[in-house]
């Protein structure tokens, strides 16, 4: 899966009447591409937000890395807090929320796990550096120092110095299969534009309601 949308931006689509939209992932391409160009950081920043064992909610941000009519992808170590939680209650909600445009899109799904082979090729994508952090980190647990950490990484280093970085097996994707998709536009005096996307099922059609701000 790539790192950019390849869904068609519908050039149709402008701010006034994105509530006219009857699909939901196209309208995601669309907004998705406006961020991209608009936002000065991180257009794939979204919340990501589980639940613990007694039902906490936690709530970080983290990086999208690809989406298409399947759901919504990123990566992470299973054996960190949002892994674990997922392994417990594989349910997640996630938000976007672009300042420059003032737009937010909510999501909420089920959490599958991507296959192998894609979460092999996104890590032989990523920077160098990135992939001895993924096998010098373990993510969520206490660490008693920067310093050991930077020996991790020195570690890591030396036993990865020649050849390709494998992919650490903890290190996986995560696929949010939405069940629900809100989108919202700010609006003067508070008089947003709201509409939710929502079905029973993957694969089932949409249902569209407009929501009172």
């Amino acid at each position: 899966m790539s790192d950019t949308a390849s869904i068609e931006h519908p050039t149709w689509l402008t701010s006034g009447d994105f509530t006219e939209s009857t699909e939901p992932f196209r309208l995601f391409g669309a907004w998705f591409e406006d961020a991209r160009k608009s936002e000065p950081n991180n257009p794939d920043a979204m919340a990501l937000a589980t639940v613990d064992a007694d039902g906490l909610p936690d709530v970080r941000m983290v990086l999208m890395k690809g989406f298409d009519e399947n759901g919504f992808v990123f990566y992470s170590n299973n054996g960190s807090q949002k892994g674990r939680e997922l392994a417990g209650s594989p349910k997640a909600a996630i938000a976007f929320h672009w300042k420059s445009l003032d737009r937010q899109i909510r999501i909420r799904g089920t959490v599958t796990q991507v296959s192998d082979a894609e979460a092999d090729a996104y890590f032989a994508s990523r920077h160098r550096a990135s992939q001895i952090g993924a096998w010098a980190s373990k993510q969520s647990t206490p660490l008693e120092s920067r310093f050991a950490f930077e020996k991790a990484v020195a570690i890591a280093t030396a036993k990865y110095a020649i050849g390709t970085v494998p992919r650490p097996p903890y290190w996986i994707g995560y696929r949010v299969t939405p069940s629900s998709i809100e989108f919202w536009h700010e609006r003067a005096f508070r008089l947003h534009d709201r509409i939710v996307f929502a079905r029973n099922a993957p694969g089932e059609s949409w249902t569209k309601t407009r929501l009172y701000p």
